[in-house]
C-alpha cells in the first residue's frame, strides 16, 4: 500500500505568510507616502517659498479653570490654535498633525520644591481629506471623532476645552493646596527620528504655548 501525504500545513503556512507579505507591503506604502509628503514640505521650506512672508503660527492658552462635579475635578479653557505655513502645507499634502494638551497637578509645598502629583496628556489628530474637502478631528485618547467644512472651525472646536475630567478629589491630599498648569504643543513624535531631526532646526514646526498656571479650588 502507498500512503500520501496531503500538503495541508504548507498551504496554510504559504497563506500565512502571503497575508504577513500583503500587509507588510500595505504599511511600507503608507510610510512611504507619509514620507513623500513630508519631504515635500520640506523642499517647500527651502525652496521659492524663502522670499515669500510666512506665517510662523502660535499656541497659547487665553484661560483655564477648574470646578468640582460631584469627585471630579473638571477643566474648561479657552486655546488660540494657528498653524505655521509649513504645518499647514504639511497638513493639506496630507500629513497627519498631532495637537497635545499637557496638565500638570502639582502640590505646593511651604518649605520643599513643589512636586508634580499626576499629569494628563490629551492628544488630538488633525487631518485634512481632499475628496471630501473636510478636516477630522479625532480625539486619540478617547477615539471620539468630528468633522469639520473649514480648518478654523477645526481649530476653534480643538482650543474650546469645556468639562474636561482632570483627576478625583479622593486622590489628592486633604487639606493641601495645589495649582495646575496647561500648555498646548505640536506633538512630532510619531514622525520618523530622522525627519524629527530636521523639525528640530525649523521653528515653524517648534509650536508650543507657555504654561498656564492657576490655584485648584476645593
Amino acid at each position: 500500500m502507498v500512503f500520501t501525504m496531503r500538503p495541508y500545513k504548507k498551504r496554510r503556512n504559504s497563506k500565512k505568510t502571503s497575508m504577513f507579505k500583503l500587509t507588510t507591503k500595505k504599511r511600507l506604502i503608507q510610510s512611504c507616502r507619509l514620507l513623500a509628503a513630508l519631504l515635500a514640505v520640506l523642499v517647500f521650506d527651502t525652496g521659492f517659498a524663502e522670499d515669500a512672508v510666512q506665517r510662523e503660527g502660535y499656541f497659547e492658552v487665553r484661560s483655564a479653570v477648574t470646578q468640582q462635579a460631584g469627585k471630579v475635578h473638571t477643566l474648561d479653557a479657552r486655546l488660540q490654535l494657528v498653524l505655521s505655513d509649513k504645518a499647514l502645507a504639511a497638513l493639506e499634502s496630507g500629513v497627519t498633525l498631532t495637537i497635545e494638551m499637557q496638565i500638570q497637578v502639582i502640590r505646593v509645598k511651604r518649605f520643599l520644591v513643589d512636586s508634580v502629583d499626576a499629569e494628563l496628556a490629551i492628544r488630538y489628530a488633525l487631518e485634512y481629506r481632499p475628496l471630501s474637502q473636510r478636516y477630522i478631528v479625532r480625539n486619540l485618547n478617547s477615539g471620539d471623532q468630528d468633522s469639520f467644512a473649514t480648518l478654523y472651525s477645526a481649530l476653534n472646536s480643538l482650543g474650546r476645552v469645556q468639562g474636561l475630567p482632570i483627576i478625583d478629589d479622593a486622590l489628592l491630599i486633604a487639606d493641601k493646596p495645589y495649582r495646575l498648569r496647561l500648555r498646548a504643543m505640536l506633538n512630532t513624535q510619531q514622525y520618523p527620528a530622522s525627519l524629527r531631526l530636521l523639525f528640530f532646526w525649523r521653528g515653524q514646526w517648534q509650536l508650543q504655548s507657555e504654561w498656564f498656571e492657576w490655584l485648584l479650588e476645593r
